[in-house]
C-alpha cells in the first residue's frame, strides 16, 4: 500500500454526505456539512489534502448552506405557528 503525499485523510465525501442529507432528510446536518466542506477547501488550499476532492468539498458545502437556509426556513414557520396557534387559543378562550 502507498503512503499519501497529504498528511490529513479527505474528510470530502463526509461532507457531501452530510449535505445531501441535510437537504432531503434532516436540515440540522446542513450547518455541520457547511462547516466540514470550508474546512475541506482551506485544508486543500493549505496543502494538507488532495486537491483533486475540491468539487465534492465545494459541493458539500454549497448543500450545506441550502441545509442551513431549509432549517432556517423551518424554524421561522415554527415560530409563526407556535404564536399563531397560541392567539387561536387566547381568542377562542375569551
Amino acid at each position: 500500500m502507498s503512503q499519501s503525499p497529504y498528511p490529513e485523510a479527505s474528510q470530502a465525501t463526509t461532507a457531501l454526505v452530510l449535505g445531501i442529507l441535510g437537504v432531503v432528510l434532516c436540515p440540522i446536518l446542513g450547518p455541520f456539512a457547511w462547516s466540514m466542506g470550508l474546512k475541506e477547501m482551506q485544508a486543500i488550499d493549505a496543502g494538507r489534502r488532495p486537491a483533486e476532492n475540491r468539487g465534492t468539498a465545494n459541493a458539500a458545502k454549497i448543500l450545506g448552506i441550502v441545509g442551513t437556509v431549509l432549517l432556517g426556513v423551518a424554524v421561522i414557520g415554527l415560530i409563526i405557528f407556535i404564536v399563531f396557534l397560541s392567539v387561536a387559543t387566547v381568542t377562542v378562550s375569551s
